[in-house]
């Protein structure tokens, strides 16, 4: 980015606010802090940001989540980070829903937090820039990777790959999703035709067809640039 990036912190422990203004600040970015819910919506009220990073218990009426909606719904260029020390499936997936970036448990190191604040702003980046065209709603591409939804092929650079029903459920339900982690019982759902009642059951299905596409689609099955684990909630897809 050419400016300075505007980053807002929320979380209602001191030290923590502390610890993220230190390590963000020293990337260059011009933090504010709020320790409540209250407090961030009276920033937000008219001014925007480029980061926002939210603890989801503030300890208040007003929690991380509210303040997530009420920035998808004012600022919804702004890319977002939860971060939290009471991580749960059913609290990612509420985040998720509203359009968070990232999603990080307490407590996260100065490494992880610098590269994925730098990853979420490079996506938000690139989504603004990207020329408004009418896709072709046969083909589904993700970089190299691409999908005719029509004839039901699948190819990476030019080289088709042989799946089978289940994997290219999965695998054309992630490139699909590619902007956030998909929960395990969501691709049971897809993938299965299935509602697991538990996320322990949904896992243990699902990682399975995980194994097998990734011996089909990644160059190296055991270390994948793909088809990646999303700790606490499911899979992602990456380029």
């Amino acid at each position: 980015m050419d400016h300075q990036i505007q980053t807002l912190i929320v979380d209602d422990d001191e030290g923590i606010r502390f610890f993220l203004r230190e390590v963000l600040s020293g990337e260059g970015h011009a933090v504010a802090t709020a320790s409540s819910g209250e407090e961030a919506l009276g920033c937000l009220r008219d001014t925007s940001f480029d980061l926002a990073i939210l603890d989801l218990n503030l300890g208040s009426r007003i929690d991380g989540l509210r303040v997530l909606e009420a920035i998808s719904w004012r600022w919804p260029h702004m890319a977002s980070i939860i971060l939290t020390g009471h991580g749960t499936l059913d609290s990612a997936m509420s985040a998720i829903r509203e359009g968070v970036d990232a999603y990080l448990l307490k407590p996260v190191k100065a490494d992880q937090l610098r590269r994925v604040a730098e990853d979420v702003l490079a996506k938000r980046q690139q989504r603004d820039q990207a020329p408004s065209t009418i896709p072709d709603p046969s083909r589904l591409q993700r970089g190299p990777f691409v999908v005719d939804l029509d004839r039901g092929t699948v190819s990476c650079d030019n080289q088709p790959f042989e799946l089978n029903t289940c994997e290219y459920k999965l695998l054309v339900h992630l490139m699909k999703n590619d902007d956030r982690p998909v929960p395990v019982q969501e691709l049971v759902r897809v993938v299965r035709g299935y509602q697991c009642e538990h996320v322990h059951e949904a896992r243990d299905i699902i990682k399975w067809y995980v194994y097998s596409l990734r011996q089909k689609v990644e160059t190296d099955p055991a270390a994948p640039r793909h088809i990646l684990n999303v700790r606490g909630i499911g899979y992602t897809f990456k380029i």
